[in-house]
């Protein structure tokens, strides 16, 4: 069955929002050309709870982009993102949701982040997604969204530790760069452990 993974097209990620990745509205359209071509897709969103612990706003004496210890682990502080029940946390607007036919939450423990779409950062909780994709018979799975470099990433990484056979849509993917070569790491890591990377334009 041809699926394909939506990775957190969501207001705050887009231009103008909480934590927007530069260019990220720019993937919309190609979503919505591709959902057609698929005979499954599905899609995650960020979902934290108020006051996540990833969020800077959390942490006096630290901004956005400092690095601290949290529940064990390094933690990347953020800004207030992808907040349960806000506006920012819908699907980007443009978005032609009625194709998507199940939704998977994350970062919705208080304690720790989740950019994968299929597990936590420590790989202590499922999303479901896994378990999902197995009762469906789905062994290939397409995967586009944001941000490459965090959530697209570690989704990928993922999918390919649980046996799936990956391919990244590249012209889909936009990434945040928080350090230099950021973009370029994440492709190399992404190639390395086995995904298959389209460069073109379309599946």
């Amino acid at each position: 069955m041809k699926t394909l993974l939506l990775v957190d097209l969501q207001r705050d990620f887009l231009p103008g929002g909480a934590l927007a990745v530069p260019d990220g509205d720019q993937v919309i359209p190609y979503a919505n050309r591709w959902l057609p071509q698929y005979d499954c897709v599905v899609a995650s969103k960020d979902w934290h709870p108020p006051g996540h612990a990833s969020f800077a706003s959390q942490h006096p004496g630290h901004r956005p982009g400092d690095t601290i210890r949290l529940d064990g682990l390094e933690q990347l502080l953020w800004p207030d993102h992808c907040v349960q029940d806000t506006p920012g946390a819908e699907f980007a607007p443009a978005l032609q949701t009625e194709g998507i036919r199940q939704v998977f939450l994350k970062g919705c423990d208080p304690r720790i982040d989740s950019y994968s779409a299929l597990f936590d950062n420590a790989h202590r909780r499922a999303t479901g997604l896994e378990a999902w994709l197995r009762q469906q018979g789905v062994q290939e799975l397409d995967v586009m969204g944001l941000a490459t470099d965090y959530c697209v990433r570690f989704t990928v990484l993922d999918a390919l530790a649980c046996g799936f056979r990956v391919r990244v849509l590249a012209a889909g993917c936009r990434g945040i760069e928080q350090q230099p070569g950021d973009i370029d790491r994440a492709w190399q890591a992404m190639q390395s452990a086995g995904a298959e990377v389209h460069f073109g334009p379309a599946p």
